[in-house]
């Protein structure tokens, strides 16, 4: 006899021996047993987990001589008929081969005649979605109303092909990939039946390799006992598909979690030495990655993973190293790699640049913990101004609102309620110092260009603001009615009513006169300080309205998702 690769050799016979789509067989089982069998059938999935196989098993299953039935004998004629390829009622057409409308044609001509000794006339499409969209359309009727003695089962690695009036008069199947832990049990029944001795790292190794594929990993166990012989190791499963030992994955894996930028290169340059598959090495690690997240999250739950036990130890003892977002930080630095790899001609420059991206990405931080912890300062040196405020106005403040004498004799009621004009550099500095908080609490954005500006004068009520030349181009971006109005609210709060501002290009002071420390509470008049209230958040129109912003979202090409305040 001729020889018969191991895919073909053990391919399943019964539904009983299908491994990892039990949701599929046991519907068709139960639909067989209720007497409610469909006229047509839809296998969907990716290539090798038994799509064709479980539509021969189906067919077997309708067509056995004390059928339907799911239990049929071994020697039964018909199915042994189907198993063999020599049915007359059950063909299996390639649609890559037959897509065209001519050959759809036909098939509605041969569908009107009766089976020639088996129940049903079974039609077995593989690859369905290559028919062209006249086939198809030419097809719905007969899919629609086929004679009572036609079945139809369709297969197809992608569904999202086929017009939706093909789907809608079937019935769907999905059929998912294959887990690692069922593969490698499988294969070792093979082996042992085979007489050949492999270690379970190197059946690990093929399922790796085969993607939840079945049929991928019986052709590689096949070749693998053409090139090894009876004796079966790990390494000779790395050696032949440029795979790297899990012992490498974890090495790199822990390299990256522990920050060590020189280890994880050297790791990767003695991977790419060995001739590993870069691409492959990148989807192994992002799995790695993803796996110890997985591993965090569900608290060390295994059956989320297709992971080994001694696989699991390392998971266990990497996961605590980081928190989930920087985990989560690094799987997106190598995703965003992995799509960029296909198209890249330096593959090795691009994954040594992408795990120290990888680092950095660990030791960031996320932009929502910066802001609680501004939050949570703010909050801190509020309570602290509040509670140091009574006890640390210092006398001479008291002066530049009157003399100590003249501000006891007059009744509260009669207190001055404007300010007088701040006097020499330090009293313009403390005022400058105060506006711009005030301002930063009404609109942080416009805050940030004060911060580049500086205080030049302030006579006969207005406020001179100045520019550095080297700031000359934030003029045309404060310069307006908006900013005009609430400088001049501002001003008011501070005690100064119905004074305006102006702004002009200016030479900057020297840094300690220009420099805005935190706003003394004793140069603000005591009672408007107590009683001004805390500025609302902008809500999100006045941020659209803001001058700042508008020009912002025009140099970047930006636009306004949230609003925080």
């Amino acid at each position: 006899m001729s020889y018969q690769v191991i895919a073909r050799k053990y391919r399943p016979q019964r539904f009983a021996d299908v491994v990892g789509q039990e949701h599929v067989t046991q519907t068709l089982s139960n639909a067989i047993a209720q007497k409610r069998i469909a006229h047509a059938y839809l296998f969907v999935g990716p290539r090798g987990t038994g799509k064709t196989t479980i539509a021969r098993i189906f067919a077997k299953c309708l067509n056995c001589a004390d059928g339907p039935a799911v239990d049929f004998p071994d020697d039964d004629p018909h199915a042994r008929e189907i198993t063999e390829g020599r049915s007359m009622d059950v063909m299996e057409i390639d649609g890559a081969s037959n897509r065209g409308i001519d050959e759809v044609r036909e098939l509605r001509e041969t569908v009107k005649y009766a089976p020639a000794s088996s129940r049903f006339k079974i039609y077995i499409i593989d690859e369905v979605h290559m028919l062209t969209k006249e086939a198809f359309n030419a097809l719905l009727k007969t899919l629609e109303e086929p004679p009572a003695h036609v079945k139809f089962m369709f297969a197809t690695t992608e569904a999202e092909k086929m017009l939706p009036t093909i789907l809608s008069r079937c019935q769907r199947f999905d059929l998912r990939r294959i887990p690692s832990a069922l593969i490698v049990s499988h294969l070792a029944g093979i082996a042992k039946l085979e007489n050949v001795r492999i270690d379970e790292a190197a059946l690990h190794a093929i399922a790796r390799g085969a993607d939840g594929g079945m049929r991928d990993a019986e052709s590689t166990l096949d070749q693998l006992i053409s090139f090894c012989g009876a004796e079966i190791a790990e390494a000779d499963v790395l050696s032949m598909f440029g795979l790297a030992a899990r012992s490498q994955i974890l090495a790199l894996g822990d390299a990256l979690l522990a920050g060590e930028a020189d280890k994880a290169l050297r790791e990767l340059n003695e991977l790419a030495r060995q001739g590993k598959d870069i691409a492959r090495l990148v989807s192994e690690l992002l799995g790695h990655i993803r796996n110890l997240l997985i591993y965090q999250v569900s608290g060390g739950d295994l059956k989320l993973l297709e992971a080994s036990e001694a696989e699991g130890v390392a998971l266990k003892e990497q996961s605590s190293r980081l928190h989930g977002d920087a985990l989560t930080r690094m799987l997106d630095v190598l995703t965003d790699c992995e799509g960029r790899l296909r198209d890249s001609a330096s593959k090795k420059i691009l994954v040594e640049v992408t795990l120290l991206k990888m680092i950095e990405a660990r030791n960031a931080v996320s932009i929502d913990t910066v802001l609680k912890q501004v939050r949570q300062l703010r909050a801190e040196a509020a309570g602290t101004q509040r509670t140091a405020a009574p006890a640390s106005a210092p006398a001479p403040a008291a002066k530049a609102v009157a003399p100590a004498s003249v501000a006891k004799a007059v009744p509260p009621a009669a207190a001055p309620r404007t300010a007088a004009p701040p006097s020499g550099e330090a009293g313009l500095g403390d005022l400058w110092a105060r506006l711009v908080d005030a301002v930063g609490r009404a609109s942080p954005f416009v805050r940030a260009y004060f911060v580049e500006a500086h205080p030049v004068s302030f006579e006969k009520n207005v406020l001179t603001i100045g520019f550095d030349p080297e700031f000359a181009e934030h003029l045309q971006l404060v310069d307006n009615p908006k900013n005009h109005a609430l400088l001049r609210t501002k001003l008011e709060e501070l005690g100064y009513p119905r004074a305006q501002a102006r702004f002009i290009q200016a030479e900057a002071p020297p840094r300690e006169i220009a420099t805005a420390p935190q706003p003394p509470p004793a140069l603000a008049p005591p009672e408007r300080a107590a009683a001004a209230p805390e500025p609302a958040a902008s809500s999100k129109v006045d941020f659209k309205n803001d001058p700042l912003i508008r020009k912002a979202l025009e140099v970047f090409k930006g636009q306004i998702i949230e609003v925080r305040s």
